[in-house]
């Protein structure tokens, strides 16, 4: 049997004291050192000419981008889709997304929510509970079907995302001790050995205590001190204002982080009828491990959803599942044509106001404000005010909208704004016109008997954008800072506007609206507006 053997490299020509001839016509003299050059290539630039080393890189590129073709990316997240229904099958427990790459690994009909617990937040040396991404629309998921699953993925390199090894456990510890604090030392921080270090485990549990403080409501002193009014430097942390009380109820026991991946066994959780003292949080990463080149995997790509905006050509999970075998089937040519297609498509019947359903959630503690996507609205006559952040006015004559039996008109005030970063940045630019068309919509509060002080007439305003949790958040917190207290009423706001007023407003949204999600460039834009007034 013959065996392939790497061939030896070849024994360099022996130089004689002679002069001789090198190719390209230099000369060199043994006779003179500091006249010898090496003849041979010490670069691949010198190995290779200048023309075929360009072909070469751009030959390494096409085959990278062969590799993460559409169609592999497509197939990579189908594939991963399947391990997704393997562990929903095995623990019978409801499906959450981890957005924004969570949503392509689950079919829509087994997917009953979304969550937004980001990779940074468990990053070595940042670990943080976030203000902005509280997810307490998980507590009241966990609450009903008594555990869940959470799905994400992530790229090639990494077996897990941090957001499934360390920011969703450092989110169930501090919820565990927010909602049991008489039990807290009873409920520790949970992390995967085989991607948490002991070293990092120890300084993430270290820091639960502090977090855990941030969240808590702060005195009253503090959530009622006039404008100049400044808090003493021991309470100075950036405290949410959650309202402990309320969440309270939606859990019975703590939670506790156990982790899947496709190339690990499922952990075993207790049965139903056991007493164990948790409910289960299954972190699911989707996608198989790649130790090596995308190329090696003959086409499968970890973590293939993610950083769609780079790939998708505007494709969304949605629309991704609902023509699921047909862009499968696609070749690769055709496929950005056929899905600007869909996408067209989709963007004309979402202009049809209130055609894909839809539902407008009420900001508590006010009584007359909501945020929603544009398809909540099914009748605009039955708002005050519309404040819409789109590209386009879907209130424009040219715009066809369901008829209305109310003989009223909405007032509208329509910001130009495009989906993604580019919107977040016009909205910055927008922000100005909100507060002249607030200050002409909401009635101040009057003096009218000492038994009743103060009447208002209550006006429905609706917050909206095409998902109802980005863009309309960032208009909607700029209305709660500006024209309202800290008991929802509507009133010329005296307090301080800082980080931390705006971050308290913010848990009124996000504790009413667990999907709301406003991106950090839309919550930048509001907070220089806001701060710099």
């Amino acid at each position: 049997m013959n065996t392939f053997r790497p061939s030896s490299p070849p024994s360099p020509p022996c130089l004689s004291q002679q002069s001789q001839a090198v190719p390209g016509g230099t000369f060199m003299s043994g006779d003179d050192p500091k006249s010898t050059q090496n003849p041979f290539p010490s670069s691949l630039s010198s190995l290779i000419l200048p023309s075929a080393s360009r072909n070469f890189s751009k030959a390494l590129q096409n085959l990278k981008s062969s590799t993460l073709s559409i169609t592999n990316r497509l197939s990579s997240i189908h594939h991963d889709s399947i391990v997704v229904q393997q562990v929903a099958n095995h623990y019978n427990f409801p499906i959450i997304a981890n957005e924004r790459c969570g949503s392509w690994y689950i079919p829509p009909e087994l997917k009953v929510g979304s969550a937004y617990f980001k990779s940074t937040d468990g990053h070595m040396g940042e670990w943080g509970f976030s203000s902005r991404r509280l997810n307490l629309q998980v507590l009241d998921i966990v609450g009903r079907h008594g555990g869940c699953i959470i799905v994400d993925s992530t790229r090639r390199g990494k077996s897990m995302p941090d957001a499934l090894s360390k920011t969703i456990p450092i989110w169930c510890a501090v919820m565990n001790r927010l909602l049991f604090e008489e039990n807290s030392r009873e409920f520790p921080l949970h992390t995967p050995d085989a991607v948490v270090s002991r070293s990092e485990h120890s300084q993430i549990e270290a820091r639960i205590p502090a977090l855990v403080e941030e969240a808590k409501v702060p005195p009253p002193k503090i959530l009622f001190s006039p404008a100049s009014a400044r808090p003493p430097a021991h309470e100075k942390h950036q405290l949410l204002n959650l309202p402990i009380s309320t969440v309270h109820h939606r859990l019975t026991k703590p939670l506790r982080p156990f982790w899947v991946t496709p190339d690990t066994p499922f952990p075993i959780l207790p049965s139903p009828n056991n007493n164990e003292y948790y409910n289960p949080i299954v972190c699911t990463t989707s996608s198989h491990r790649v130790h090596g080149a995308e190329n090696s995997e003959n086409g499968y790509i970890q973590g293939a959803g993610d950083d769609s905006e780079g790939w998708s050509h505007g494709l969304t999970p949605l629309l991704f599942w609902a023509h699921e075998e047909a862009l499968r089937n696609t070749n690769e040519e055709k496929l950005p044509g056929y899905i600007q297609k869909l996408v067209r498509e989709h963007e004309h019947g979402m202009m049809e106001i209130g055609s894909k359903g839809g539902r407008a959630t009420l900001i508590r503690p006010t009584k007359d404000t909501y945020i929603g996507p544009l398809a909540c609205i099914n009748d605009p006559g039955e708002w005050d005010a519309i404040i819409v952040c789109n590209s386009t006015n879907p209130f424009a004559p040219t715009i066809k909208s369901p008829s209305s039996t109310a003989t009223k008109k909405p007032q509208i005030l329509h910001l130009p704004t495009p989906t993604g970063k580019l919107g977040s940045r016009a909205l910055r630019r927008h922000l100005h016109l909100i507060p002249p068309f607030l200050a002409s919509v909401l009635p101040l509060p009057q003096i009218t008997t000492t038994t009743n002080p103060t009447t208002t007439t209550q006006r429905k305003i609706l917050f909206t954008c095409p998902t109802g949790h980005d863009l309309s958040v960032g208009a909607a917190l700029v209305c709660l800072c500006l024209f309202f207290d800290n008991n929802g009423c509507t009133a010329e706001n005296s307090h301080r506007i800082d980080k931390v007023f705006i971050r308290r407003r913010l848990a009124w949204i996000v504790v009413s609206d667990g999907g709301a999600n406003p991106a950090r460039e839309t919550l930048q834009a509001v907070n220089a507006f806001l701060m710099g007034r």
